[in-house]
């Protein structure tokens, strides 16, 4: 038997624990960037952060290694490659070829690449894709650009670069609907366990290729290590972990649609951590954002899909 966590007595709870979990991913930019600023590269952040993650994970659960069938170990594979390796490294590769607002906005279509993935491909799941949901989306896309842009109202075109990054937002919408077919027969603690493995046996080719024996004194400087075990024990570890136990409880549609919140928590993040200033901008761009999510889910899921979702 797998470890379970006990339930509640509704599902609200899980709403505001997505919502503190993108919380964190929004802080997640401004620690990645003090660790390129002190010299090591996206792989390595990405081996790190994840070895940390998987190790300790393992410690804790570690009785069952396989899944059932050769089929939903594949399913797991993908699952580490696209919430993993591939999401990470495109990501971070598209920074090489474009501006970091195009990447920032053009990712928080994550939301509406998972919700068309839901209703393409789950019958049960389609009533997530309603008139309030679609408006909601639009109006929190539009406070994104807001806070993103920031009163630089100038997007500059990079197809090779905004490819990459439309590649990554692609990746985070098919990992989330791949958990959604995944726990129905999983336990939690395993499929997070095996995302992480294979993130990291997939991403370990270019961590390889691109690692010097003398990069390694890096790990030695406070900032780099204390970013690092926040990255793995919060960012990674517990906000995956919880993360996949959230997709269970509420409708994966609405639990994405909080994504919208990220670049919110990333600006004030980098206000008291980089001292980028926050503007009026800003601030309009987070109202429309709370009124977009807010929206979105405005209208209730019919019992037969709360059964679903519980």
């Amino acid at each position: 038997m797998g470890k379970t966590f006990p339930k509640t007595g509704g599902n609200a709870a899980f709403h505001v624990l997505a919502l503190c979990i993108v919380a964190v991913w929004g802080t997640t930019f401004v620690s990645t960037k003090l660790l390129l600023g002190n010299g090591l590269n996206p792989q390595e952040i990405f081996f790190y952060r994840f070895s940390l993650a998987y190790l300790l994970m393992l410690a804790y659960y570690h009785k069952r290694l396989f899944s059932d069938n050769w089929k939903d170990e594949l399913r797991m594979i993908c699952a580490g490659m696209m919430g993993g390796s591939l999401y990470f490294y495109t990501e971070n590769t598209a920074l090489e070829y474009t501006a970091s607002t195009n990447i920032a906005l053009i990712l928080c279509i994550a939301p509406l690449l998972t919700a068309l993935l839901i209703r393409l491909f789950y019958k049960d799941l389609r009533s997530g894709w309603n008139r309030n949901f679609l408006l909601g989306s639009l109006i929190a896309l539009i406070g994104v650009s807001l806070v993103i842009l920031n009163g630089h109202f100038v997007f500059h075109l990079s197809p090779k670069g905004d490819l990459l990054c439309l590649a990554s937002a692609c990746c985070w919408a098919l990992y989330t609907v791949l958990l959604k077919d995944l726990e129905k027969r999983y336990d939690t603690f395993l499929i997070t366990r095996k995302v992480f493995f294979y993130g990291i046996l997939t991403i370990f080719p270019l961590y390889i290729a691109g690692f010097e024996p003398s990069r390694l004194q890096l790990l030695t400087k406070p900032l780099v290590w204390g970013n690092l075990l926040y990255l793995g024990l919060v960012a990674s570890l517990l906000c995956f972990l919880f993360w996949n136990v959230t997709l269970k409880k509420i409708n994966p549609i609405r639990a994405t649609n909080y994504i919208y919140f990220s670049p919110v928590v990333t600006a004030i993040a980098s206000f008291f951590i980089l001292g980028e200033p926050i503007t009026w901008i800003i601030v309009c761009g987070g109202c429309l954002i709370i009124s977009g999510v807010y929206l979105s889910g405005k209208k209730k899921i019919c019992p037969r899909h709360e059964a679903v979702s519980k």
